[in-house]
């Protein structure tokens, strides 16, 4: 289903299971709400798909925040941002029945980077996260309670838009916040591969508390 409803253009495909998972997909700088689906699939085949379309454009590339430059964000418009995508999946979460406890963020880059800004501002929102290249959106006041959460992020050692020490530096925010935090890393740059897919695909499997939220 294709919607501009709840505040967001998205795109929502139903799972077969409406108390299973959902995969809320979070596309990079210049992708929309189509970007992720087939990724989307690859992770966890019976999951709902909820994928909306960053509303921020960049030289005409949509993003779901704004930056100063690389690496520099608009903190403002991150924190006002992060709210009106809490606020959109809490409105999905109504308009199409899901289990509110079973909400996986899938983000890549700058949707990776929104993601972990959701985990810190509005921890309710989410029960796990796959942010595939993120980096900290952030630093919060004070941490959240993030206990019974859990995250995956996939780093790239040779990314040339997010240090390694940028990558580390989340994973032990989170951690610090009490997450369950798994660190991957890649050998190769900010692209993905078939490599970070996989990882990323088996530890979704591995995490039952996400089918068994109700």
């Amino acid at each position: 289903m294709e919607a501009q409803q709840l505040g967001f253009v998205h795109r929502f495909v139903p799972g077969p299971d409406s108390n299973g998972p959902t995969l809320l997909l979070l596309h990079g700088t210049g992708g929309n709400e189509h970007d992720l689906l087939g990724l989307g699939k690859m992770l966890l085949p019976d999951a709902a798909l909820l994928s909306p379309r960053g509303k921020v454009l960049e030289h005409g590339m949509p993003r779901f925040f704004r930056r100063l430059a690389e690496g520099v964000f608009d903190e403002k418009d991150l924190l006002a941002r992060t709210t009106e995508l809490a606020e959109f999946v809490r409105k999905a979460i109504e308009a199409y029945k899901l289990n509110g406890n079973a909400i996986v963020a899938v983000g890549f880059s700058n949707g990776a980077n929104i993601a972990a800004s959701m985990f810190l501002l509005e921890p309710d929102v989410l029960r796990a996260g796959v942010l595939l290249r993120a980096m900290v959106p952030l630093q919060p006041p004070e941490l959240p309670d993030l206990h019974g959460k859990a995250v995956f992020i996939s780093a790239g050692r040779t990314d040339p838009m997010i240090p390694a020490p940028n990558a580390d530096r989340l994973a032990t925010m989170l951690r610090e916040a009490g997450a369950d935090v798994t660190l991957a890393w890649s050998p190769g740059g900010h692209n993905l591969t078939e490599e970070d897919v996989d990882v990323a695909r088996r530890w979704l499997t591995q995490r039952p508390e996400i089918r068994a939220s109700n």
